[in-house]
Protein backbone atom coordinates (compact mmCIF):
# COMPACT_ATOMS: atom_id res chain seq x y z
CA UNK A 1 0.00 0.00 0.00
CA UNK A 2 1.43 3.59 -0.77
CA UNK A 3 1.39 6.21 1.17
CA UNK A 4 -0.79 9.07 0.27
CA UNK A 5 1.00 12.26 0.13
CA UNK A 6 -0.13 14.88 3.24
CA UNK A 7 0.77 17.87 0.72
CA UNK A 8 -2.18 16.04 -2.03
CA UNK A 9 -4.45 15.82 0.68
CA UNK A 10 -4.32 19.34 1.53
CA UNK A 11 -4.21 20.21 -1.72
CA UNK A 12 -7.64 17.98 -2.38
CA UNK A 13 -9.02 19.37 0.75
CA UNK A 14 -8.71 23.12 -0.09
CA UNK A 15 -9.94 22.15 -3.78
CA UNK A 16 -13.15 20.93 -2.73
CA UNK A 17 -13.41 23.65 0.06
CA UNK A 18 -13.11 26.56 -2.03
CA UNK A 19 -15.15 25.62 -4.72
CA UNK A 20 -18.49 23.64 -2.57
CA UNK A 21 -17.83 25.65 0.86
CA UNK A 22 -17.51 22.27 2.42
CA UNK A 23 -16.16 22.25 6.06
CA UNK A 24 -12.59 20.99 6.77
CA UNK A 25 -13.91 18.39 9.04
CA UNK A 26 -17.31 17.25 5.79
CA UNK A 27 -14.43 16.94 3.33
CA UNK A 28 -11.96 15.05 6.14
CA UNK A 29 -14.69 12.63 6.66
CA UNK A 30 -15.00 11.32 2.99
CA UNK A 31 -12.66 8.14 2.21
CA UNK A 32 -9.71 8.90 -0.57
CA UNK A 33 -11.70 7.52 -3.35
CA UNK A 34 -15.01 9.13 -2.87
CA UNK A 35 -12.84 12.86 -2.21
CA UNK A 36 -10.90 12.06 -5.42
CA UNK A 37 -14.46 11.63 -7.27
CA UNK A 38 -15.51 15.22 -5.75
CA UNK A 39 -12.11 16.61 -7.14
CA UNK A 40 -12.55 14.85 -10.41
CA UNK A 41 -16.09 16.41 -10.77
CA UNK A 42 -15.32 20.30 -9.92
CA UNK A 43 -12.49 19.60 -12.20
CA UNK A 44 -15.17 18.78 -15.08
CA UNK A 45 -17.66 22.00 -14.07
CA UNK A 46 -14.77 24.06 -14.21
CA UNK A 47 -13.82 22.88 -17.84
CA UNK A 48 -17.38 23.02 -18.85
CA UNK A 49 -17.54 26.60 -17.47
CA UNK A 50 -13.92 27.70 -19.09
CA UNK A 51 -15.28 26.55 -22.43
CA UNK A 52 -18.16 28.37 -22.12
CA UNK A 53 -15.89 31.48 -22.22
CA UNK A 54 -17.20 32.03 -18.92
CA UNK A 55 -16.92 31.92 -15.49
CA UNK A 56 -18.61 34.60 -12.66
CA UNK A 57 -19.41 37.46 -14.72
Amino acid sequence: MTRYSLDRLHEEVAYVAFHFHWPYHDIMQLDHRERQRWVAEIARINERVNEQGGGRR
